[in-house]
């Protein structure tokens, strides 16, 4: 086993400490603890391969565990308490929020292939896979939640159907036991854009595209006419719309932090996941998003109806559509409190 200290190039600015422990150890604090492990794992497109998986907890030592995970672009720093720099969803997750990390210890990974090392097909099976894998090394047998949000809801139906018998409950955002045809069509488009750019010598720039599209595609027509209902200008001989600096904008962050290799497997990870809905055998909350242009309705009122367990289906209205998740802030904080509500009590 090997659980070594972050190097340095992976640490963020002011986080808090990491550690080195062995597995079964708690860390004793309420500070987020982050921690690297070396594993061996069958792969279900890429055969056996060893990967390093990064991780961070918060939470009491003695507190129920939650699995937390979101998009492809989310990473293990789900939570800044404790630390200066901001977690992903600290909407949601940390003292006296909806996932309490007063009473809740929660646990988060960053995804297999996010740092561009894994150039091998990923399904949605492997990070569940991992995620079992990690629970092992850390010694944890059972966790009373998990917790995913988009590609995070798909790996949480996958480790319900894989590894059902440690897991208490499933709440899946947005996230569907396949992926839409519609919404693997739109991404195929997106890994062409990178794809050119990587064959044209503008890697970044076929980034930075490919997360413009992405965009569009997690928002809707409706948020767009509210906040960029302005005439084309032009600049120079070329027009203009109102969107475009917003776009480029997202791209350019995007591409400053994301290798292509990990953007390829990831969206081709989203595009070669599927589950069958009666092998989850969990009690699960659905939360669907009437506007999720990604995620649409008919696919999650047919994973309930074909869910192996009690199941609920919790359906909102967003003019954010499939970033609901992390815009509707009081609303999603209702469904999770609901959901986890025995949890923090020592439920599983």
């Amino acid at each position: 086993m090997s659980l070594t200290p972050s190097p340095a190039h992976d640490a963020v600015a002011a986080a808090p400490e990491f550690c080195a422990f062995d597995a079964g150890a708690a860390p004793v604090s309420r500070a987020a603890r982050r921690f690297v492990l070396d594993l061996r794992l069958d792969l279900r497109h890429a055969g056996s391969r060893s990967v390093v998986v990064r991780g961070e907890w918060i939470g009491p030592a003695d507190a129920p565990v939650v699995l937390v995970a979101g998009g492809i672009s989310a990473n293990r720093h789900v939570s800044g308490a404790g630390g200066s720099e901001p977690g992903w969803w600290d909407a949601q997750v940390g003292p006296g929020r909806a996932i309490d990390t007063d009473r809740l210890r929660v646990l988060a990974i960053d995804w297999l292939g996010s740092d561009g090392s894994l150039d091998a097909p990923i399904d949605s099976a492997d990070q569940a896979d991992a995620l079992a894998a990690v629970l092992d090394r850390l010694g944890v047998a059972r966790v009373a939640a998990f917790v995913g949000a988009s590609y995070g809801a798909m790996v949480g139906l996958q480790f319900a159907a894989r590894h059902g018998h440690r897991l208490g409950r499933l709440v899946a955002i947005s996230g569907a036991h396949r992926a839409h045809p519609y919404s693997s069509a739109w991404r195929a488009l997106q890994r062409q854009c990178v794809a050119l750019g990587r064959s044209e010598g503008g890697v970044s720039q076929g980034l930075a595209l490919a997360r413009q599209w992405a965009m569009l595609s997690y928002r809707t027509p409706e948020e767009f006419a509210e906040r960029f209902d302005a005439p084309a200008v032009l600049d120079g001989e070329q027009a203009r719309c109102a969107a475009e600096d917003y776009l480029e904008s997202c791209g350019r962050r995007y591409a400053a932090r994301w290798t292509s290799t990990a953007f390829l497997r990831l969206s081709e990870s989203i595009d070669l996941h599927r589950v069958d809905p009666a092998a989850v055998r969990v009690p699960t909350t659905v939360v669907a998003i009437d506007e999720d242009r990604l995620v649409p309705l008919s696919d999650l009122q047919t994973l309930v109806e074909s869910l192996g367990a009690p199941a609920r289906l919790r359906q909102l209205r967003s003019r954010y559509g499939h970033d609901a998740f992390l815009k509707e802030e009081a609303a999603i904080a209702d469904v999770l409190t609901e959901a986890l509500a025995a949890c923090a009590g020592g439920a599983a």
